[in-house]
Formats: C-alpha cells, sequence, structure tokens
C-alpha cells in the first residue's frame, strides 16, 4: 500500500494550526469583547457542513421490493441515513422474512406485500417511490405492477433482458405519468465525480483511450449468485452483471456512445457456472469523436477499475466502483497523486436515494432515466451479436444496429 503518512501529517498539522489560532485568541468571533463561557450555556445553533435530515414527515416514503442481500446490506441501510429518503414499505415472497427485516428498521406489519399483492400499493400513501432490487428478469413486471398502483420507480441495473422490455417499462411509466430512473450509483460516487470533474475541466489534456476492468468471481454457493448462472434469470453472463457498469461509465465520462463495437465472449469448457453465461466478455468502442476504449467482464478475477489515458495526466479509479473503499488516482511518467474526496464511497447510496426523492418532491430532471437503460440495453445487445457474428458493427446514435 502507498505511505500516506506525509500527507495525513500536513492534514493534522493543518487541523491543530486551525485550532490553536482559535485557543489562542481565546474570545467570541461574535463579540471579541466577551471571553468563551468555561460551562454549558445556550450558544446559537451551529453551522453545519451539510444541511441535517428532514423530518420524517417531509422524507419521501419508499417500498423496497426484494429483500436480499444488496437491499438488506446497502440499500435500507442507506435509506436509514439518507436526508430526504425513508423506508416504510416491504415487499418479498417470504413473508417471514419480511417482518424480520420490518422490525429491524421500524416498518410496521401493516406495510408489508408480496410480489402477488402489489397492487395494494396504491392504498397506501405513504409510499412515493418503489425500488425494485431483484433478479433481472422480474424488473419489467414489478414495475409495471408498481406504475399501476401509481407510484414512482427506480430499478436496479441491468434494466431488463431486453431492449423491448425497457422500452415496456418507460412506456408504463408515461402512461402513469410518473418518474422512472436506473440505479447506476456510481454517478454518485465521489471519486467517479472528482474524475468526472478532472476529465471535463481538461486537466488530464486529450483523452482519446479509455478502459474499463470489471471481474468479480461468480460463485453459486451463495443465494445472491444462483440465479446469475441462469440466461432466462440473468439475459447473459458477466458484460450485463457488472461489465455495464464499464459501458455507462464510459458513456458518462466521454458525454457520447460508440458507434462502431467488436467483441468476443468465453465460456471455459466443462465448467458448470458458465453452461448457459459467458465468463469473460471483451469489447473495442469506438466513438464519434475519434476516441477508443477497450472494455474487459468476468467472473473468475476480482477487480474493478477503470482508466482515463490523457496526455497529460491518467486517471485511474481503482477500485472503480466497488460498494465501499474506491480510489483515484493521477499520474504520469514523473509522479503520481492519490486524489482525495471529502465524502467516502458511501455517499454514492444515500446521493442516489435522495436524488430521486428530491425529483418526485420538487420536481426537476432525473440524472440516470429509463431512456439511459434502454440505451445501455441496446449497446448490450448489439456486443452480444457482435460476438457472435465476430465482427465491427456499426450504430446509430440512440445504440440501434445501422441499416435495419
Amino acid at each position: 500500500m502507498p505511505d500516506h503518512s506525509n500527507a495525513r501529517r500536513l492534514f493534522l498539522a493543518g487541523g491543530a494550526l486551525g485550532l490553536g489560532a482559535v485557543l489562542t485568541a481565546g474570545r467570541s468571533a461574535a463579540d471579541p469583547s466577551k471571553e468563551i463561557p468555561a460551562g454549558p450555556t445556550g450558544r446559537p445553533d451551529p453551522q453545519l457542513e451539510e444541511e441535517p435530515p428532514l423530518a420524517p414527515a417531509q422524507r419521501v416514503g419508499w417500498a423496497v421490493v426484494g429483500l436480499g442481500h444488496y437491499a438488506q446490506a446497502y440499500v435500507l441501510p442507506a435509506l436509514a441515513r439518507s436526508r430526504r429518503s425513508r423506508t416504510v414499505a416491504l415487499v418479498s415472497g417470504n413473508p417471514e422474512k419480511a417482518r424480520g427485516v420490518a422490525a429491524r428498521h421500524g416498518v410496521s406489519e401493516r406495510a408489508l406485500y408480496g410480489y402477488d399483492t402489489m397492487e395494494r400499493l396504491a392504498d397506501n400513501p405513504d409510499v412515493a417511490v418503489v425500488y425494485i432490487v431483484t433478479p433481472n428478469a422480474s424488473h419489467p413486471e414489478l414495475t409495471v405492477n408498481a406504475f399501476e398502483a401509481g407510484k414512482h420507480v427506480i430499478c436496479e441495473k441491468p434494466m431488463a433482458n431486453s431492449a423491448a422490455e425497457c422500452q415496456r417499462m418507460i412506456d408504463a411509466a408515461r402512461a402513469a405519468d410518473r418518474r422512472l430512473m436506473i440505479a447506476y450509483r456510481a454517478h454518485w460516487e465521489p471519486h467517479n465525480l472528482r474524475a468526472k470533474q478532472l476529465f471535463d475541466a481538461g486537466d488530464l489534456g486529450a483523452v482519446w483511450f479509455a478502459s474499463s476492468d470489471h471481474h468479480r468471481p461468480l460463485d453459486p454457493s451463495r443465494p445472491r449468485d444462483q440465479w446469475r448462472v441462469k440466461r432466462a434469470v440473468a439475459g447473459g453472463g458477466s458484460l450485463v452483471d457488472i461489465g455495464i457498469y464499464a459501458l455507462n461509465g464510459l458513456q458518462w465520462f466521454f458525454g457520447e456512445s460508440p458507434n462502431a463495437v467488436a467483441a468476443t465472449m468465453q465460456a471455459p469448457p466443462g465448467d458448470p457456472r458458465f453452461a448457459e453465461v459467458e465468463n469473460v466478455f471483451t469489447a473495442e468502442l469506438a466513438f464519434p469523436s475519434g476516441r477508443r476504449a477497450t472494455i474487459s467482464s468476468g467472473y473468475t478475477a476480482d477487480k474493478k477499475r477503470i482508466d482515463l489515458w490523457g496526455d497529460r495526466l491518467v486517471a485511474t479509479l481503482d477500485p472503480a466502483t466497488a460498494y465501499q473503499g474506491n480510489r483515484l488516482v493521477v499520474a504520469n511518467a514523473k509522479k503520481a497523486e492519490e486524489v482525495l474526496t471529502q465524502e467516502t464511497s458511501a455517499a454514492q447510496f444515500t446521493g442516489e436515494l435522495d436524488h430521486f426523492s428530491q425529483v418526485v418532491a420538487e420536481g426537476g430532471a432525473v440524472r440516470t432515466p429509463g431512456e439511459m437503460g434502454l440505451r445501455d440495453m441496446r449497446l448490450i445487445e448489439a456486443l452480444y451479436r457482435a460476438a457472435r457474428e465476430r465482427r465491427w458493427l456499426d450504430l446509430n446514435p440512440d445504440m440501434t444496429l445501422r441499416g435495419t
């Protein structure tokens, strides 16, 4: 690991200097003639670095659909930490599990629903947003059910298993006059945001190439991985599961989508994990600006990294899209510096939740709308076709195949 001791000492020295100045003065900033009281007293309301949470009654009510590992380990804790959002209902196919989760998160048993009774959400005015956190194949039906109940929807990525299903979800949102968001959490991850700022400001110089590699081990002995080996449920292998971070992220950084793609995929023979889905997927992406990018995804290694190759500096996010502990380093042949952020990676969860709550409550544009999910699914379909046919494919701006 790099030695950050000097940076740590500088940080502490700065803090000590500031504190020493206050102690030396010994006077109130509001009135220098008065000594700071030695005992407790009624001081003015402090100026907080961040706005405090809204009162519970002012926060947007959320129903979480699907109570698997991700929902319990990340979504529900983030809702509890958020400023504008709160959990008011749960939807699960396992009533016993739902009651246990409800007890831990202060949700009334009257606000528990099954997948087959989601229409009853229409009778719960406390619920404004439904968060779909279930296996991929179930996203369209559950999303449509939530819209029919009159609720706004945020859906986990990938949005669905086909572009046609994505369009169905978008159409349902329009018919219900409700908002649809896809949970691309990296758009709120502090290190990714800082890298985007550096890119947009030109601090990296001219960036003509980027690479993104997203791999994680697939372990069907874990319940959260069992459905991922089934094509009918997952829609594909490593590309749709974690390669989508690379596809979405690079388009976000570049501010454009590719106009041509080539790809390969591999499934090791004899490994039952890959009887239906691919292990390693690689792709080359060509962009209208002339930029190029490569991506890879896989289900055996464990690494999530993005490199933006500028002629002045290379920005490396490693990890790039982990749940916690992401890092950003900018470097060239002469130097390497870690870019620190005030917020930790945990902000990506509360950031996306409160963004959607604010849009629902106050209006405005959704940063990662359903149309983005549709675009990415069209791109994924093109990549799978390019891999099967072993040739370059040209794409329209909406990621449909050119000439079709």
